[in-house]
Formats: structure tokens, C-alpha cells, sequence
């Protein structure tokens, strides 16, 4: 199994968030892989296992995108791209709703799921805990990428600022979430002077769509969410403009990373890339859903460089990844 911890001081959340803003890079010695994984060439994911007795080749791919929205229509989302998929790397490939980061992490880390999206937060555990070798990003035309975090409320709540937070319940998504819980953390500590669980309250409603549901239908006061959500949630009109009010939001952060487990053949994992880099998103189900955030292909990315900020909040967060 694996957990973390996230001890929290303000001095080093403020160091945290104001590096954030600067996009200061950090060192990259106090992010490790667990035992199960080596990192010969340095680059902060785990190597392919020089034995090749230990690749797999399975029949089926299952692959799974972050839970983070209903998972029977992204099923239908990503229809077109896993056939796709199929025809380029000959396997069958399976779409596995899954319901938590949690289960999704542990899935690949016990060899159940070979090709998946995680979220920007839970990044460093997939990497770190379960063997995730990221490659690929969905970005714009232009190659500009990512999504900001943002703190909202309802129209009449009585929180016009993020000061008006203090003595309330803040409602995270999860503990793995970067703007669900982890940027948000940092931010109040650092910019606002205000400790969670001190100077304010914080429960967890599991994803981003029950966070903007839940405050759009006035269940939690206030949250913090991911915008790229709110935006499909609104074009889907799952809910409506006017029941949502934001009062802050922070600079633009990388989003979902896509890639595939450690243990996979080196041929097929470069036909796995293949697939990703050589899909066309003209008239997609990808492009008519993620298109609604101005995405339109994926580009290649590493963790090293691209996830950078994030190991950093999480450094500062007292974050401790612990894998077995």
C-alpha cells in the first residue's frame, strides 16, 4: 500500500507558494521512487526493468483517465482515442472507470492498469508508489497548456474575499489534489495568514464536480476546485454561471499527465506513445470535450521539469510519500 502525510508549518508554506508565483525551479534530491523502482539515469521515474523476463505484454490494456468527473461519459469521451489506440499497438484496450486517485494508484501499482491520466496532484505518488513513467500532456494549438486553481462560492454566502474564509469550512476535493487541496493549503498560509484546521475548518467532498456541485447547490459554503472542470461542467450545463461566484484565482499550473506503467514491453510502450502523439483531433469526442478548454492535441512533457512546482508545494506541504 502506500499513504502520505502532510505536516503542515506556516514558514515553509509561505516559502512554497511565494517560489510558486516566481516558477523558482528546485532541487529534485528529496523526491524518491520507492525500493520496487530504479532511476539509473536520473530522470525521477522509474526505469524500465533490464530484465526482460519482467516486461509485460498483456492481451488487454486497461486504461483509465482521473476521476474526476462522471466516469460513464468520459467512457464515452475517450471511446474514439482508446480504438485508436488498439489499432496502433494490436492490443485490445479496456476503459476502467475508477472512483478515487487512490484506487487508481494502487491499481497500477499492482499491475491492473497499464495506461492512465493522473491528476496534476496525484502525479508524484503515481510516479513515486506505482512505477508511472508520464510522457504526454493535452495542451492548445499553440502549446500552451494547464488550468488554475480557484476558490468559489455561492451568491449570498456571506464570503465576498478569501478573508471572509476564516471561522468557516473550507471544502477541499482530496488529499492528492493540487488545486483541490494541496496549492490551496499553501496559498492560505502564505498569502492570507491562515492555517487549515486552525483558522479555518476543511472537510473533503472526494472530486472536483462534487465540490462545484456541492456549492452551486449551496451544500459547502466554500471550495476549492480545478477551473478546467467548472468550465465543462458549465458548457455541459450541469450547472449554471450564476450559481457560482469566484473570489480567487491562482496562476496557471500543468494539468493531467498521461502515461504508462514502468513494466511494459519498450516496444509497446513506444506504441502507446505512438498512439497518443499521432491521434487526429479533428471532429473527436477529445476535441468536442476538451476543446471546451481550448485543448487540442497532446504534446510530450517529463516529470522532471514539468512537474517541478509541484514537488515543490508538496516539499513544503511536509508532504511524505510512503510505498510498500
Amino acid at each position: 500500500m502506500f499513504s502520505q502525510t502532510l505536516p503542515l508549518t506556516r514558514p515553509a508554506l509561505g516559502l512554497a507558494f511565494a517560489a510558486l508565483v516566481a516558477g523558482v525551479s528546485t532541487a529534485q534530491a528529496d523526491f524518491q521512487l520507492s525500493e520496487r523502482y530504479t532511476d539509473a539515469d536520473g530522470d525521477l521515474v522509474a526505469d524500465v526493468p533490464e530484465d526482460e523476463s519482467q516486461w509485460r505484454e498483456p492481451d488487454t490494456l486497461v486504461f483509465a483517465y482521473t476521476p474526476v468527473e462522471d466516469p460513464a461519459v468520459y467512457a464515452d469521451v475517450w471511446s474514439g482515442f482508446l480504438d485508436h489506440m488498439e489499432e496502433v499497438t494490436g492490443k485490445k484496450v479496456r476503459f476502467f472507470p475508477v472512483q478515487s486517485n487512490a484506487a487508481q494508484i494502487e491499481a497500477m501499482r499492482a499491475g491492473r492498469l497499464h495506461v492512465a491520466g493522473f491528476n496534476t496532484g496525484s502525479n508524484p505518488l503515481a510516479v513515486a508508489c506505482a512505477g508511472f513513467r508520464p510522457f504526454a500532456m493535452m495542451a492548445a494549438e499553440d502549446g500552451s497548456f494547464g488550468y488554475e486553481m480557484e476558490i468559489i462560492t455561492y451568491p449570498g454566502s456571506g464570503i465576498d474575499e478569501v478573508e471572509d474564509i476564516k471561522g468557516k469550512t473550507l471544502t477541499h476535493t482530496s488529499e492528492t489534489s493540487n488545486s483541490g487541496y494541496k496549492a490551496p493549503t499553501a496559498l492560505m498560509a502564505s498569502e492570507f495568514g491562515m492555517t487549515s484546521g486552525e483558522d479555518y475548518e476543511v472537510d473533503f467532498s472526494g472530486k472536483h464536480d462534487n465540490s462545484i456541485l456541492g456549492v452551486a447547490n449551496h451544500d459547502y459554503e466554500v471550495a476549492t476546485i480545478a477551473n478546467s472542470v467548472k468550465a465543462r461542467m458549465l458548457e455541459r450545463d450541469v450547472i449554471d454561471a450564476d450559481q457560482i461566484e469566484v473570489i480567487y484565482q491562482s496562476d496557471t499550473f500543468p494539468t493531467t499527465a498521461y502515461g504508462v506503467a514502468h513494466d511494459l514491453a519498450p516496444e509497446l510502450q513506444e506504441a502507446i506513445k505512438e498512439a497518443f502523439f499521432g491521434f487526429d483531433w479533428e471532429g473527436s469526442a477529445l476535441a468536442e470535450e476538451f476543446g471546451k478548454n481550448g485543448e487540442s492535441q497532446f504534446i510530450p512533457i517529463t516529470f522532471k521539469k514539468h512537474w517541478s512546482v509541484i514537488r515543490q508545494i508538496d516539499a513544503a506541504n511536509g508532504v511524505d510519500y510512503q510505498c510498500s
